[in-house]
């Protein structure tokens, strides 16, 4: 699909200032007004995708133990989430939009994964 552009370096470059954003916006927001849950789901989220960051095989990576596949299924994990979050947990107003424009975002970044071609003779 020619739309697939995001590849894994791009993927890495996003991924720590995306973790900062994450524990740091909603305190700058001021979420939590419908429910406290509002800012502490994103900080805890922005703590994770920080050490899965650090875990993951890329570029980026420090500790690289962790596949970009598991990776990219958890982002997608949190995505969803994102987009239910508001109705399941009753956030309104900003909280509500923070939490499904994240959601968006992250589910565009995951659809845009470009696969990354496997060298010849390597298995599938």
């Amino acid at each position: 699909m020619p739309f697939r552009f995001v590849t894994k370096q791009i993927h890495a470059l996003l991924d720590y200032p995306v973790a900062l954003a994450l524990m740091g916006l909603p305190f700058l927001l001021q979420l939590g007004a419908s429910n406290p849950l509002a800012l502490w789901l994103s900080v805890v989220t922005g703590i994770a995708a920080f050490i899965l960051t650090v875990l993951t095989d890329h570029h980026l990576g420090i500790l690289r133990v962790l596949p970009y596949s598991f990776h990219l299924a958890v982002d997608g994990a949190v995505g969803v989430s994102y987009l239910l979050a508001p109705f399941v947990l009753g956030f309104s107003g900003i909280d509500a939009w923070y939490y499904w424009i994240n959601g968006a975002a992250v589910m565009i970044v995951v659809g845009l994964h470009k696969p990354q071609a496997r060298p010849i003779g390597q298995p599938a």
